[in-house]
């Protein structure tokens, strides 16, 4: 189950991701819900990647999306 640190750290990072991308929140949501990125990665792994900065998590995860052929 999701606490909430990691849910507001998830809320933050698919806005950051929403304006990098030039996309709705909502269109980033499933994009990561859909390859699975938002539970096996960002809440999961939680207490190393919030200790990133904006920038290296945009690229983190653009690039980790990009993998799945997702963006």
């Amino acid at each position: 189950m999701c606490k909430k640190a990691e849910m507001q750290f998830s809320v933050f990072l698919i806005h950051q991701l929403s304006q990098s991308w030039n996309k709705p929140p909502r269109e980033v949501y499933q994009i990561l819900d859909k390859t699975h990125i938002l539970d096996d990665y960002i809440i999961k792994h939680y207490d190393v990647l919030h200790t990133m900065g904006e920038q290296s998590l945009v690229e983190d995860i653009t690039e980790f999306v990009k993998e799945k052929q997702a963006v």
